[in-house]
């Protein structure tokens, strides 16, 4: 589960004052996270209302594109620009960065995207910075900016100083930074959990091949897709038999391995994927209890749910609950728990590929509020968990503090708390669990599973 934005206002406040153009769309967006501290799940769906889906992906596709290269277009953009715009020209530089990203990495003629960014820039009403830009671009093709050295080794990588600093600290002994990088900015694949409650896998492999997907099978109930397209135009989508989940956060409800007649909770569960994992998983539970502490997520929980049919099936099984989770100590109508699934709140250092705008939102100061809240949600889901019982840890970070080290801190402070070992999907087997991106196609996650002894 990642960190909500704390600068999130509501869309009102987000209205688009430009005519519909996609370059100037793209430079509002890219202002938004940069400049205003927006994130890319609040602006994506305002700008992809104005488009069709092909012209969706072109979008994304731009704006994905100058976030994962953003350290080098900035170097770019402060050697050919005099001096900074202010104020709300600001936008402007965006422009700027979205024009030397085309024309350094795009498919678009180079005449093209000098042509329409000078003309973008008309249309976001600074017909006077028109020449600017048409002289910037011109000098950026003219001195070849693209083809000089860049010494800084974070922009090398697209990766932020702190963020690169923390990475190499952890890992570069061990892992070719280069490669972890590149893995962090590499499109996705996506992956499908078929939902076995209401298709078999058999069946719905055979309406993916008759409407001529290219996909992978993986066990026990995952697909890869090679081409997606829109996810909803997926066959199944509206009757719920499947999901789209990545297939490391597919190992949750896995490694929970929740039984028939367990009390079991999801805290932190919003938008509900390892939730319904769970429920597919083990339709034989006495309860589920799902929390989550936004009301607003807890809605899309619902929704999701409903897709796939589980709040008909398992109604009178589920408890829906918008609590702060680490208060969970002081809910005295919860029962123990057999089973708790803990995907804490964090820095979702791991899934960046999928979000490159985490790498611009977050801060170092942010990863100490997390580590402290995790220990706080960790300590109070504890109390709730019957001797006997297991608890799963998930993030989707990469960063020690919130995973490896935030466990070995637990677990020195709890006589009664030890590792279960963990089985992977490589076979091996491991204390806890570190996903790397683009490890096996996954995503980046830890889990550590932590059984409560009974007591003597």
């Amino acid at each position: 589960m990642t960190k909500p934005n704390k600068n999130k206002q509501s869309k009102h406040h987000l209205n688009i004052s430009h005519p519909k153009n996609k370059r100037a769309d793209c430079a509002w967006v890219l202002h938004n996270v940069l400049e205003n501290g927006r994130s890319l799940s609040e602006l994506l769906p305002i700008v992809f209302e104005r488009y069709e889906p092909k012209e969706r992906a072109w979008l994304q596709e731009m704006i994905f594109g100058c976030l994962r290269n953003l350290p080098r277009l900035q170097i770019w953009l402060r050697e050919l620009l005099d001096k900074p715009l202010k104020n709300k020209q600001k936008i402007i530089e965006n422009l700027l960065m979205l024009g030397m990203y085309q024309l350094t990495y795009s498919r678009t003629a180079e005449h093209a995207a000098v042509s329409e960014t000078v003309e973008t820039c008309k249309k976001l009403g600074e017909h006077r910075l028109a020449g600017l830009v048409n002289a910037v671009l011109r000098n950026f093709q003219r001195e070849d900016t693209s083809a000089k050295p860049i010494d800084s080794p974070h922009a090398k990588l697209g990766l932020p100083k702190w963020l690169h600093k923390k990475l190499s600290q952890h890992y570069q002994n061990d892992y070719d930074m280069v490669e972890l990088a590149n893995n962090m900015h590499t499109r996705a694949p996506l992956w499908l959990r078929v939902n076995i409650l209401r298709t078999s896998m058999k069946d719905f492999v055979n309406t993916l091949k008759e409407n001529g997907y290219e996909f992978e099978c993986f066990e026990p109930h995952t697909i890869k897709l090679t081409s997606s397209g829109d996810i909803p135009s997926i066959p199944g989508f509206d009757d719920g038999f499947f999901a789209v989940q990545d297939f490391a956060a597919q190992q949750a409800s896995l490694l929970l391995n929740a039984q028939p007649n367990d009390v079991v909770i999801d805290c932190c569960a919003a938008p509900g994927g390892k939730t319904a994992a769970i429920l597919e998983s083990q339709s034989e539970l006495t309860h589920l209890y799902v929390l989550d502490s936004d009301s607003k997520r807890m809605e899309r929980v619902h929704e999701n749910l409903n897709r796939l049919g589980h709040t008909n099936t398992f109604g009178d099984k589920l408890s829906y609950l918008v609590e702060d989770a680490s208060a969970l100590n002081d809910m005295p109508n919860l029962p123990m728990f057999d089973k708790i699934l803990l995907d804490a709140p964090c820095s979702a250092t791991g899934v960046i590929r999928r979000h490159p705008d985490i790498m611009w939102l977050r801060k170092p100061s942010d990863i100490e509020v997390l580590v402290n809240l995790q220990a706080n949600i960790l300590e109070a889901a504890w109390q709730k968990l019957k001797a006997g019982g297991e608890l799963l840890y998930a993030t989707c970070s990469i960063l020690p503090e919130e995973n490896q080290q935030q466990i070995e801190s637990f677990i020195a402070k709890h006589n009664e708390a030890t590792l279960v070992p963990i089985h992977t999907i490589d076979g091996s087997i491991l204390p806890t669990w570190q996903i790397l991106p683009g490890e096996n196609g996954m995503d980046g996650f830890f889990y550590a599973k932590i059984k409560k002894a009974h007591s003597e």
